[in-house]
């Protein structure tokens, strides 16, 4: 049985216009997840549930948009 990983980042976005589209993207790489932003914490928080999936490649994928991402301590 696979679990269920939980991960939640610390990122840069300010707005629901630019969490939509990472959102796509993420989901495209991850099928079956659960991916949303909490843009009131003052740390615009990504979490992200799912199957198996990588951390560094969710890092990267935000990096690559232009934003700010690191795992949320």
């Amino acid at each position: 049985m696979i679990s269920k990983m939980i991960e939640v980042f610390k990122t840069d976005v300010q707005s629901i216009e630019q969490s939509k589209p990472l959102i796509i993207k993420l989901k495209s790489n991850i099928p079956g997840s659960r991916i949303n932003f909490d843009l009131e914490d003052c740390d615009k928080v990504l979490r992200v549930e799912g199957d198996e999936f990588s951390v560094e490649g969710i890092i990267k994928l935000l990096n690559k948009n232009g934003h700010h991402c690191e795992i949320l301590e």
